[in-house]
C-alpha cells in the first residue's frame, strides 16, 4: 500500500470524511464537520511530492505542473474511492481528499425532500442545486439521478471534474464524461452532449458565462439539466447566474433563466446536538409569478413565492432550521449561524 493510501485507511478508520495534506505540516482530518490531526508527522516538501506524483497519472501531473491546479479521483481497490484536488500554495504542493460513498444512497435513505422525486419527474429545464463545499451537492445530485433511472427511460449524460458517483444502468442509459480525460473543458463537454440525443444532463459544476449560456440553451431546447453553484439561497443562486454575465448580457440572461428555470435546491449542513450532521434545505420550485420576478429582477419576491407556497413543497432555509429546532436536532446557536434572517434566531 502506499503512502497516500496508508493515510487515507488511518482517515477512515477515525470516521474522517476530508485528509488535508500540506507541506511541512502534519496530515489533518474532517470528522463530523470539524479538523482534526490525523497524526503529528508533518509531511516534507520532497516527500510530498512523491506523495501525490506516484497516484496521479502523468498526463494530469503534466496539467498540474503547468497550471498548479487539477482535480481527479483516486481509489483504494475495493475500500473507497476519493475526490481529490492538488494544488499549489505560498509553502509548496498541498493536496484536499474527500471520501465518495462506495453506494448511492436513494432520495428516501438519505430523508431528503420529497419534493426532489417531483423534480426527477421534469421533463425538461434547468435545475440548480446549490451550497457550500462539502455541503452534500453531489451526493443529492446522484441521489436524483438514481431516481429518474430507477423509474425512467431516459439518456443521462454527466459531465463532472472528476466523475464523482459512477451509475450501473437501470431503466436509463447513463454516460458519464470526466473533464480532462474525455473532454478538455465543461463548456466542450456540453457542446457535444447536445449532439448525444440526451434527454437528461448533469453538468458537476457551473463555472463561466460560457458553461451557463450552454446549461441555459440546453434547458431551453427540452433537456432537463442539473447543475451546481455554491450559494446558500435561492435569490442568491439567480443574483449569481445574472451577475456572471456582463450588464449588456444581463438582460438576455434573465429572460433565458425565467423561461428555464424549474428549481433550485439549496443545502447546508448543520451540527447536530447529539453528534454529527444533518442537512437543511431551502427548496424553489417551478411557479407562475416566478419568470416574471427573474425578468424584472424582483428578487425579493421570490422568498415571498416560497414562504406562500409550503404546501407546493417549496421551503425557506429558516422555516427548515425551525423545523430542526423544533425537533431538538439542532441548537439555537447552530440555526442562528445557519440562518439567513437572523433577527429570527436571536440566541
Amino acid at each position: 500500500m502506499n503512502e497516500l493510501d496508508t493515510l487515507l485507511t488511518d482517515m477512515l478508520a477515525k470516521g474522517g470524511s476530508d485528509l488535508h495534506l500540506a507541506v511541512d505540516s502534519p496530515p489533518k482530518t474532517r470528522i463530523d464537520g470539524v479538523i482534526h490531526l490525523l497524526n503529528e508527522q508533518p509531511i516534507g516538501a520532497r516527500e510530498m511530492e512523491a506523495l501525490l506524483k506516484e497516484v496521479t497519472p502523468a498526463h494530469r501531473w503534466e496539467t498540474f505542473m503547468q497550471t498548479g491546479d487539477v482535480d481527479l479521483a483516486h481509489e483504494i481497490q475495493g475500500k473507497a474511492r476519493f475526490r481529490m484536488n492538488l494544488f499549489k500554495n505560498s509553502w509548496g504542493m498541498a493536496s484536499v481528499l474527500r471520501q465518495i460513498p462506495s453506494r448511492i444512497a436513494s432520495i428516501d435513505e438519505l430523508d431528503l425532500p420529497v419534493a426532489l422525486k417531483a423534480i426527477a419527474s421534469y421533463q425538461n429545464g434547468l435545475v440548480l442545486v446549490t451550497g457550500p463545499t462539502g455541503s452534500g451537492k453531489s451526493t443529492t445530485l446522484a441521489a436524483i439521478i438514481n431516481h429518474i433511472n430507477e423509474n425512467s427511460q431516459k439518456q443521462i449524460i454527466t459531465l463532472e471534474d472528476p466523475v464523482e458517483f459512477t451509475h450501473d444502468d437501470k431503466k436509463s442509459t447513463i454516460i458519464h464524461r470526466e473533464v480532462g480525460e474525455h473532454t478538455r473543458s465543461f463548456s466542450a463537454g456540453l457542446k457535444g452532449a447536445m449532439r448525444a440525443d440526451p434527454d437528461v444532463i448533469l453538468i458537476g459544476e457551473m463555472r463561466d458565462m460560457e458553461t451557463i449560456r450552454l446549461a441555459l440553451n440546453c434547458a431551453a431546447m427540452g433537456m432537463l439539466v442539473f447543475a451546481t453553484l455554491h450559494t446558500n439561497n435561492a435569490t442568491k443562486t439567480v443574483d449569481r447566474i445574472i451577475d456572471a454575465f456582463p450588464a449588456d448580457e444581463q438582460n438576455q440572461i434573465r429572460i433565458m433563466l425565467a423561461e428555464s428555470l424549474r428549481g433550485i435546491v439549496s443545502q447546508l449542513l448543520c451540527q447536530k446536538k447529539d453528534g454529527g450532521r444533518i442537512a437543511v434545505h431551502e427548496i424553489l420550485l417551478t411557479h407562475g409569478a416566478l419568470p416574471n420576478c427573474i425578468r424584472t429582477h424582483s428578487l425579493s419576491n421570490i422568498r415571498n413565492i416560497i414562504d406562500q407556497n409550503r404546501d407546493q413543497g417549496m421551503i425557506s432555509m429558516d422555516a427548515s432550521l425551525v423545523k430542526l429546532l423544533e425537533a431538538d436536532l439542532i441548537t439555537k446557536e447552530e440555526a442562528y449561524m445557519k440562518a439567513i434572517d437572523k433577527t429570527r434566531f436571536k440566541v
